[in-house]
Formats: C-alpha cells, sequence, structure tokens
C-alpha cells in the first residue's frame, strides 16, 4: 500500500503553501549602490556649488558665525568690482540692488566677501554704502586659518 501511494504522486513531490509564480522580494543591493554613489558625487559635488564671484579670500582665527537664514552676499574682487551673486554691480546701483534683494528689510544680514589683494579702503569703502543704505548687520567673510 505504501509503495502504491508514492507511484502515485509520479515521481515529483511538492510542499504546500508553495507556489510557483513571481517572486515579491525585494533585492536591496542595487539600491544601495546607486545610494552610495549618490552619496559620493554629492561630496564631491558640494564644495563646487559655492555660489558667487570665485576669490581669494584671507584667512583668521574667528569663530564661524552660526545662521539659520541665508544671507545676501556682496563680493568684491582684487580689481574693486563689486558682485551681488554673479551680477556686477556699481558703486550707485548697490543699495538699490540690496533692498530689492532683502527678504527682511534692512534687517537682513549682508556678508562682504573681499579678496585679500583688494585694496583695504575699497572694502570700507563698500561696507560704508551699505551701512549707509541703512543695513546694520554687516559682517565680514574670511577663511579660516589653515595653522
Amino acid at each position: 500500500m505504501a509503495m502504491a501511494a508514492g507511484a502515485k504522486g509520479g515521481g515529483k513531490r511538492r510542499r504546500r503553501g508553495r507556489r510557483s509564480g513571481a517572486i515579491n522580494e525585494i533585492n536591496m543591493t542595487p539600491f544601495i549602490d546607486v545610494v552610495l554613489v549618490l552619496l559620493i558625487i554629492f561630496m564631491v559635488a558640494a564644495p563646487m556649488m559655492t555660489v558667487g564671484v570665485p576669490l581669494d579670500l584671507p584667512q583668521s582665527k574667528a569663530s564661524p558665525l552660526n545662521s539659520d537664514t541665508k544671507p545676501i552676499t556682496l563680493s568684491i574682487r582684487q580689481t574693486g568690482q563689486v558682485f551681488l551673486g554673479e551680477d556686477e554691480l556699481s558703486d550707485d546701483a548697490i543699495i538699490p540692488k540690496l533692498t530689492e534683494t532683502a527678504k527682511a528689510g534692512t534687517e537682513e544680514r549682508v556678508f562682504v566677501r573681499g579678496d585679500k589683494r583688494v585694496d583695504y579702503g575699497r572694502v570700507a569703502q563698500v561696507m560704508a554704502i551699505v551701512t549707509g543704505g541703512g543695513f546694520r548687520k554687516v559682517a565680514l567673510v574670511t577663511e579660516p586659518d589653515q595653522r
């Protein structure tokens, strides 16, 4: 009787509960590989995403300011040209452009980035124009000292 039951199945035994159909498991390995590649790309590209005019900033031992809001940044090249973002401004156009850009009015923070080879008098002149326009939160931007 036992032999007859074995021969009756035709030699193929199937477990109950297993079906031949779509596999519903997700392979996470390709997903993790893609995420790691994107992480590396963003880590390499992040330092290059500095907006504005490329400058050689002076170095200082001052601690960085903690600011939640993004300030308005004025850049002064070695030649004395003033830029707001990547747009060149004349001295007369600095205050109108700052007031147009400032969301919080004259309470907005203004960072002045001056190339280390620019004349100190030119940096002081631009800062005087900005503070004369009513902006009181004006700061100079430097790079951290590497020593």
